[in-house]
């Protein structure tokens, strides 16, 4: 029964093989846009930081996304 499930009427090959090539491409670029994402974060913590103490508290307390990325950013320092 799972084997006439696997061959899937004779097109077995071509749904497997089908959803193999998805699996893989989507893999890829999942990693590929989480590792520009922590690029682009670490680059604006960077850029934060060089701002003025005052100004940097504005920012952080006036965003959640800005606090998140500082936060992130400080767990992997």
């Amino acid at each position: 029964m799972i084997i006439e499930f696997l061959k899937m009427g004779g097109y077995g090959f071509y749904v497997w093989s089908s959803f193999l090539i998805v699996f893989t491409f989507c893999s890829l670029l999942f990693y590929k846009t989480r590792k520009t994402l922590k690029k682009y974060e670490k680059e604006f913590a960077m850029e934060l930081e060089k701002l003025p103490a005052k100004q940097k508290k504005r920012i952080t307390k006036s965003s959640k996304v800005v606090s998140n990325i500082l936060a992130s950013q400080n767990k992997l320092s």
